[in-house]
């Protein structure tokens, strides 16, 4: 028998759900930074074994809008709770349930146990075990999980406990994608999100919400073996793009330098990397700019 599923991974900002991700494909997919609005598209992870296979949704960070893209991404992590088998809520063990979580909670309950949810607790090495159970308690109080599991996606522990729980939730069914496929996202994408998490890690705070990396061309030489990609980084404001230039252009060798790297191990070939930059002022708040970028 094999067992198949859609999974969805919501939570508020920065509690680990790339990382997670990132750790069960063995693979950098999404990007990771301590920066809100790391993730912003609805991203498919896909891990197979020989008697099941997972289809992830990572989904961007549930938070208050306050723009046309911040609705796109509320709307984006939404729907993913009609669509799948089964639903992950992942908190961590920084903050005590705030307002944010508190509607995803509300979110959760409307659900009426139509769809088995799984409660993940990440960052379990920043605690003490006391503190660790008093956490499950409350939780547990709620009534809301059909499982809570804790976890490090850091320090890969308790993911593997995870996809064994994942598997006796989901139903018998087919094998969806090719078992050596890790996500249905294009390689522009992947690439393209992996300049932008250099930009987030990198820049200052005011920055990088404002950012957007477009891929301008991907191409493989023929007579060595080298991929020369050319990207923008788009920035709202002037003042913004003198910033991510840096003095004497520094700060753009820096992001280009650290993308680079994981650009070469995501193709697994030389990678000669271009970066420009441009003003596209508001452009979050741009119907055509939102499209354009992949935020449809």
């Amino acid at each position: 028998m094999f067992k198949s599923g859609f999974i969805t991974i919501i939570g508020r900002p920065n509690v680990g759900k790339s990382t997670l991700l990132n750790t069960v494909v063995g693979q950098k997919i999404a990007g990771v930074s301590d920066k809100a609005q790391t993730t912003r598209n609805k991203i498919t992870f896909i891990y197979t074994e020989s008697d099941f296979q997972a289809v992830f949704l990572d989904t961007p960070g549930i938070q208050d809008p306050k723009n046309k893209l911040g609705d796109y991404m509320l709307k984006t992590s939404k729907d993913t709770l009609s669509e799948v088998d089964v639903i992950t809520y992942m908190v961590d063990t920084s903050k005590s349930p705030g307002r944010v979580d508190k509607n995803i909670l509300k979110m959760l309950t409307a659900l009426n146990h139509k769809t088995p949810v799984i409660l993940l607790i990440n960052k379990i090495d920043t605690i003490v075990k006391e503190e660790l159970l008093a956490l499950i308690e409350n939780y547990s109080a709620m009534d809301l999980f059909d499982e809570i599991i804790p976890i490090s996606a850091l320090e890969n522990d308790g993911v593997a406990h995870y996809l064994d729980t994942l598997k006796t939730y989901l139903p018998e069914g087919p094998q969806y994608y090719p078992e050596d496929l890790v996500t249905d996202q294009p390689e522009k994408f992947v690439v393209s999100e992996l300049i932008r998490e250099k930009a987030l890690r990198f820049l200052s705070e005011e920055v990088p919400h404002g950012v957007a990396v477009a891929i301008e061309s991907m191409k493989w030489r023929e007579d060595k073996a080298i991929c020369d990609v050319e990207a923008t980084i788009y920035v709202e404001r002037d003042s913004h793009k003198a910033i991510v230039i840096g003095k004497g252009g520094k700060m753009l060798k820096k992001i280009g330098t650290a993308a680079r790297r994981e650009i070469e191990l995501l193709l697994d070939i030389q990678v000669n990397l271009r970066l420009w930059v441009k003003v596209e002022k508001n452009w979050r708040e741009k119907d055509l700019k939102l499209k354009n970028f992949g935020y449809e």
